[in-house]
């Protein structure tokens, strides 16, 4: 073999390590980052079950999607609220598994039986010997148990958004009928939860009861739209810094986001400078403050609030007509 066949195999041995490893560490980050969404909807499910079974199912309140009609159905009869959920939910994923395939339903599956499990276990561990849920805000405090209850589910309701998961039910429903035809999913969601929560004035033939269910409406999409654009939120770092490829190499690297250096030149000490550039999610501000102020204590830092950041790592671009 001569010089020059083993040189060329030796070169594509090495190609074939480096891609190997770069394959394993992008793996490895996606795995990582697939259990952190499904821990995350994990959290937000357990939020918006313990909401359920500690305010809304003792107090009697309702509100729209399938956890609204299973309410009304453990009101009439009894059968706990999980039973009936996941029973419509096996039924809408039937059809969503025909019809939207089954890339739509994975983390779809997940939620359902992670609601069921938590809505479970949070009854068997609160209800009394005689099989009833405690009023923890005590009696007649219905509209403060509307009101933390809606704040639960808002709450868990945004945390399943934010990493991308889905609660099913009428969402399902929306999406099958919004295939076929061109109708506003937010609208159909609506109709739904509209006409399931005046469903509640035949249950319990009191009016009070549909504007609590209403209430519950409004302050949960209050509470979710709340979590998810915090979530949203970024910022613009300008930072002044001699050890800028240090910082720009450890925001890139532990923070994985991108990087610019721009040349600046400073007015008084007519001093060349790098200014490294970096757009961030807000809740990873106060880590690259940290990690800037270990790098650089004289380092100078510019921090701004920016209306949107569009593209990769941020918000997906979209633009009307």
């Amino acid at each position: 073999m001569q010089k020059n066949d083993i040189l060329i195999l030796t070169i594509k041995s090495f190609n074939l390590f480096y891609f190997t490893v770069i394959m394993d560490i992008v793996l490895k980050s996606k795995i990582a980052r697939e259990i952190k969404d499904y821990s995350a909807i994990a959290f937000g499910l357990a939020c918006y079950a313990f909401g359920w079974v500690t305010f809304m199912l003792p107090y009697q309140i309702s509100t729209g999607g399938v956890p609204g009609i299973s309410a009304l159905i453990y009101y009439v009869t009894g059968i706990e609220i999980q039973v009936s959920y996941f029973a419509i939910n096996t039924i809408f994923m039937a059809f969503a598994l025909k019809i939207l395939g089954p890339r739509f339903c994975i983390k779809t599956l997940y939620a359902i039986f992670m609601l069921t499990f938590f809505l479970w276990l949070f009854q068997l561990v609160l209800k009394d010997d005689a099989g009833n849920l405690p009023l923890l805000l005590g009696e007649g405090q219905e509209f403060m148990a509307c009101v933390v209850g809606a704040s639960l589910l808002g709450l868990g309701i945004g945390f399943v958004f934010i990493h991308n998961g889905s609660t099913g039910g009428t969402d399902i429903i929306a999406w099958i009928v919004n295939k076929y035809k061109d109708v506003s999913l937010g609208r159909l969601i609506m109709y739904a939860d509209i006409f399931i929560i005046a469903s509640c004035y035949f249950v319990f033939h009191d009016w009070k009861r549909v504007l609590f269910g209403f209430c519950v409406l409004f302050i949960m999409s209050a509470v979710i739209d709340y979590v998810v654009n915090s979530n949203r939120q970024s910022v613009q770092f300008f930072i002044f810094s001699k050890k800028h490829e240090m910082i720009a190499d450890t925001i890139n690297n532990k923070f994985h986001r991108g990087v610019t250096l721009l040349d600046g030149t400073g007015w008084y000490s007519k001093q060349s400078i790098k200014v490294v550039v970096v757009l961030a999610k807000k809740n990873q501000s106060t880590d690259i403050f940290r990690m800037v102020r270990d790098i650089d204590e004289n380092a100078f830092i510019s921090q701004s609030n920016v209306v949107g950041v569009y593209g990769r790592g941020f918000d997906k671009l979209k633009v009307k007509g």
